[in-house]
């Protein structure tokens, strides 16, 4: 009688658990259902994500939820966009309020393993950088020793220049702000003789400076800062689709398929094109796709060098340099999975 009550209680706990994974893993069923991909983006980032003179949102993660969009729906416009703090990103994605956080954030262990989510990629390869006048002549980041650094508090930047200060030795005044643009104001107003944070970042915020060229992001980084879009743990359908969907980019612009040629490209006889745009098998079944999802993406945003370009690069008012965010092939990090 005890051994069927232990296994009637073992039953149960695993039709339970199943019950629960069941009722996760659906994302792709809600979205399909709702019309519209979710995304979570940042407040306003020049670059990433920021809304134009009309109210469309703009920017490298933007086309990231777009591509996204485009897989699914075969449209890329069918996106909703919910801005988000640094503070409550994390929050948002882990209640359901949106499907995918596609804003500028750091991949670490502590936000993955600690807090139910999931990096689906590395799409930037960043790294903590300085902000300074061109006046200064500085060198590297050590001939800041006795300077006064603006940063924001309670982020990853704040405990990077901490590290950097205990491990060489260097002193020099942490001026704390509690937003980037208050920050910005103060080292802009001489309070700061330098600011610091991600890299990308600083190119946006030089922007916003009076006078622009005065001002450089100095080349030497402090820390890795990969940045990806992050979805929930627990659905692994909704987690490869948003992964493929960043490979599918990337091996978009290493074997030439670009936004301009797709179509044509349906006809080629290079069997690596074919597999990729659903000529040949089908490899959007198992991602719960069509077999041409591939074409769908790159024909509504491009390939990876595209959005890059036309964001970030010298395409935009950024002109931030491919380095380390260049394929594999340039010398850069990026290197995808094939499509087979």
């Amino acid at each position: 009688m005890v051994l069927v009550v232990k296994k009637i209680v073992l039953a149960l706990g695993l039709a339970l658990f199943l019950a629960g994974v069941g009722a996760r893993a659906d994302t792709l069923d809600q979205v399909r259902a709702r019309g519209a991909l979710v995304c979570g983006v940042n407040i306003g980032l020049a670059g990433f994500g920021l809304p134009d003179d009309r109210g469309s949102w703009r920017g490298f993660d933007i086309d990231y939820c777009r591509a996204v969009a485009a897989a699914i729906f075969g449209d890329a416009q069918k996106v909703r966009f919910t801005p988000l703090s640094g503070k409550d990103r994390f929050t948002a994605l882990q209640s359901g309020e949106i499907d995918i956080l596609s804003r500028n954030t750091t991949w670490t262990q502590s936000r993955e393993a600690g807090q139910g989510l999931l990096f689906v990629g590395i799409n930037y390869f960043d790294g903590q950088a300085f902000l300074a006048r061109k006046a200064r002549n500085l060198k590297s980041v050590r001939d800041l020793k006795g300077a006064s650094i603006c940063v924001q508090q309670g982020t990853t930047t704040e405990l990077n220049l901490a590290d950097y200060f205990r491990k060489t030795g260097i002193s020099a005044e942490t001026v704390v702000f509690t937003g980037g643009d208050e920050a910005l104001k103060a080292y802009e107003s001489g309070r700061c003789d330098a600011y610091t944070t991600d890299g990308s970042a600083l190119y946006a915020q030089r922007l916003k400076l009076s006078a622009p060229d005065d001002h450089e992001v100095l080349a030497e980084t402090l820390s890795k800062e990969p940045f990806g879009p992050v979805v929930r743990q627990g659905d692994d359908r909704w987690f490869n689709l948003v992964k493929w969907t960043h490979f599918a980019l990337l091996d978009a612009e290493e074997l030439g398929v670009t936004s301009a040629n797709v179509e044509s490209l349906r006809e080629s006889q290079n069997p690596e094109i074919r597999r990729l745009l659903g000529a040949d098998n089908d490899f959007g079944a198992g991602l719960g796709l069509s077999k041409d999802w591939v074409a769908r993406i790159v024909k509504a945003v491009g390939n990876y060098g595209e959005i890059f370009s036309r964001n970030l690069g010298e395409g935009s008012p950024l002109k931030i340099p491919r380095g380390l965010n260049a394929q594999w092939r340039d010398g850069g990090l990026h290197y995808a999975p094939p499509v087979r």
